[in-house]
């Protein structure tokens, strides 16, 4: 006994006073940390779920480190409240944060080494240690373990924390605070998520059966499921069903609260047969195989633009998207009709851009591929419409060359350029010779501009691109969109590193190298990029970055101030609107995208695009209202030859029978677009300044 009234004498003056001595604790400072970690506890905002909506203000995915659903006092059931005390602080209501009975039947088992058993925490002191294991060390193993380590140095912080609380919060702030924090298995914290969970219910009507089972599982998250197993669970609920009892939870008549308590644990487990589970991340999204790509991309940008992936699985934000749900499965069941999801080394991915001169809305990223990490059955967790793919858009790299020939007043829309069948160029080289290219087809030896980007002649860009200047070809492609696969990646596709070990930027190799095969479009190439590059010949000349995003609000309803790059004016009006008219023959007779665009009555531009080993091939186009890509490239581990067939399929390095965009990228095109466009006005092309004719 005197060894006992020592040992809470120490546990007292530790208390007390902010130097203790022989114990490890360190004055006035840990003083200090104490008072700022008491003041965080009563003023604590917890890990919440962060929502994603589409432009239709309904929910597609949820992004979260912990499924928790804040709820006030009144919102907690009387019977929760009871059945937590009962069964781990009966006397929470009688003591000021600590229980000194517990503590010093703790400290007499501690060893010379500092140890002591785990136990005579009252609810404010869990509260203290699950604050600071699950919002504080955000749920790590190494977070918990120090909250929860059974040492006195830890026993005595915690408690001088939980006496401070009880000075600044109520018993019924503390106990709902404590409700609010707590693990109840399942990836589930907080009793509103658990009511969800388990009953499909809300806690401020849970039953007693219901709480006790809350109740027994706070103690016990990992060991107890009472989904899988029931049995066990059913073994705690009525242990708490008795310490209710005990504690007078059931009234003072004896007999009717015995019967109360009786009636309780005959009472089936009453688990929902499917546990309402929280779906989480981009994976677990609305319609995940779907909208999982747009998803993945929205989380990328945000991050990019100052909201760290981190901060949104725990602060609660609702994330208001650009997503248009019917372009998206317009899109997606038209990249899976060409070509089904489960064909070997064969991606088709779609994306969708609204133009606009303030903003340029991602309303659809698709691909034939599901969304998800099962690659057996076809899915993949690479951003596939968005990331630069490590392959080329073909021959839609000349509507750079284009663009550039008119901003330089090289040629116009309507004036011949010399299509030679066979070209050799003197200012690019092969080597030691000069570079020489060929057509793959008949054409005649002169064209207009408008007919050659809908006819795709290689000769006739060769020579526009010497004219025009490769550098401003370069420049032009990363003006009008593709910024981040110009300047964002090397020649192979990989992201450049912030120390520049695998540099230069694929644009900047084929300055170097002074490269004419840039206009024929064999380098890596973003499909995202390639549709905002349309939505800005759309938008006047006007690049915005593609954004998935429309507003972000945080837990409290406030806007989200998000670091977006600024919309600049990448090309004169005059310009793009001469290259749009430029593009608008490539799905009339003689177009390459004529047989896709068969039953197409709107005006738009669109090129078609196919690299010279047909491992890829992509269609570009646009009307006013949508701008939209499509790539074909194969995704296999060895790249080969993507040959035409129904479905198109690998076909070794045999290029014979190689697709083109005509073929597959532009009937995905079409086929999406035409119910994206569905019901919409029909809208005419900007006019041309006869400057540029």
């Amino acid at each position: 006994m005197a060894g006992l009234c020592l040992m809470a004498g120490v546990l007292l003056a530790a208390l007390l006073f902010p130097v203790v001595g022989g114990l490890g604790l360190a004055s006035n400072r840990a003083a200090d940390t104490v008072d700022q970690t008491s003041a965080e506890l009563t003023e604590a905002e917890l890990p919440l779920v962060s929502t994603v909506l589409d432009m239709n203000g309904q929910p597609i995915a949820y992004l979260y480190d912990q499924y928790r659903i804040p709820v006030p006092s009144e919102g907690i059931a009387d019977t929760m409240k009871a059945a937590i005390i009962a069964i781990e602080d009966k006397r929470f209501f009688d003591h000021a944060g600590v229980d000194w009975q517990g503590i010093a039947r703790a400290a007499a088992k501690a060893g010379v080494d500092g140890e002591t058993s785990q136990g005579a925490s009252t609810l404010t002191q869990q509260y203290v240690k699950n604050y600071l294991a699950f919002v504080v060390g955000k749920g790590s193993e190494e977070a918990y373990e120090k909250a929860t380590e059974a040492t006195i140095g830890r026993k005595i912080s915690e408690a001088r924390i939980a006496t401070q609380l009880e000075q600044k919060m109520t018993k019924d702030e503390i106990l709902t605070a404590y409700l609010n924090v707590v693990p109840f298995g399942n990836g589930t914290y907080g009793v509103g998520a658990a009511a969800r969970t388990y009953f499909d219910t809300t806690p401020d009507k849970l039953t007693v059966p219901q709480a006790a089972m809350l109740a027994g599982l706070v103690n016990e998250p990992s060991r107890l499921n009472p989904g899988a197993d029931p049995d066990p669970a059913i073994k705690r609920r009525n242990t708490v069903i008795d310490k209710m009892l005990e504690n007078g939870a059931f009234g003072s008549d004896e007999k009717a609260a015995k019967e109360k308590a009786d009636e309780a644990k005959a009472a089936d487990i009453g688990v929902v047969p499917n546990l309402r589970l929280l779906p989480n991340g981009c994976v677990g999204a609305g319609d995940g195989p779907v909208y999982g790509f747009f998803c993945r991309y929205l989380v990328d940008y945000l991050d990019r633009s100052g909201l760290p992936v981190d901060e949104i699985l725990r602060g609660g934000y609702t994330i208001h998207s650009t997503m248009d749900p019917i372009a998206t499965r317009a899109a997606k069941e038209a990249a899976e009709s060409q070509v089904p999801k489960t064909q070997p080394g064969v991606a088709n991915a779609m994306a969708v851009v609204q133009p606009g001169a303030d903003k340029h809305r991602v309303r659809a990223l698709a691909a034939n591929r599901d969304f998800g990490n099962n690659a057996e059955a076809g899915q993949s967790a690479y951003s596939i419409p968005a990331e630069v793919t490590k392959f080329g858009a073909g021959s839609i790299y000349k509507v750079f060359t284009a663009a550039a020939a008119l901003e330089r007043g090289v040629t116009g829309i309507d004036r011949q350029i010399d299509v030679p069948e066979t070209y050799t160029s003197r200012v690019y080289k092969d080597g030691n010779k000069g570079y020489t290219v060929k057509n793959s087809g008949k054409y005649p030896e002169k064209m207009s501009l408008t007919q050659a980007l809908a006819q795709s002649p290689n000769t006739g860009f060769i020579i526009l691109e010497e004219k025009a200047g490769l550098n401003n070809v370069v420049d032009m492609a990363h003006r009008l969109g593709l910024r981040e696969s110009m300047q964002g990646v090397n020649n192979a596709g990989d992201p450049l590193k912030a120390d520049g070990s695998n540099g230069p930027s694929q644009g900047d190799v084929y300055k170097r190298d002074n490269s004419g095969s840039f206009t024929l479009g064999a380098g890596p190439t973003s499909i995202l990029e390639l549709s905002n590059v349309a939505a800005t010949i759309m938008s006047g000349g006007k690049w915005c970055p593609p954004t998935p995003v429309e507003q972000v609000t945080d837990r409290n309803g406030k806007p989200v101030q998000l670091k977006e790059a600024a919309c600049d004016q990448a090309v004169a009006p005059e310009v793009a609107n001469a290259l749009a008219n430029g593009m608008s023959a490539d799905t009339k007779p003689g177009g390459t995208a004529a047989a896709a665009a068969a039953g197409w009555d709107r005006p738009m531009i669109g090129k078609t695009g196919t690299t010279e080993n047909h491992w890829s091939v992509a269609f570009m186009g646009a009307t006013p209202q949508y701008a939209g890509a499509v790539m074909t490239f194969t995704d296999g581990v060895a790249p080969q030859v993507i040959c035409s067939g129904s479905p198109p399929r690998l076909c070794g390095t045999n290029d014979a029978g190689g697709v083109f965009g005509g073929q597959v990228a532009a009937p995905t095109w079409f086929n999406a677009m035409r119910v994206i466009h569905d019901g919409k006005p029909v809208e005419q092309l900007p006019p041309v300044d006869p400057r540029y004719r």
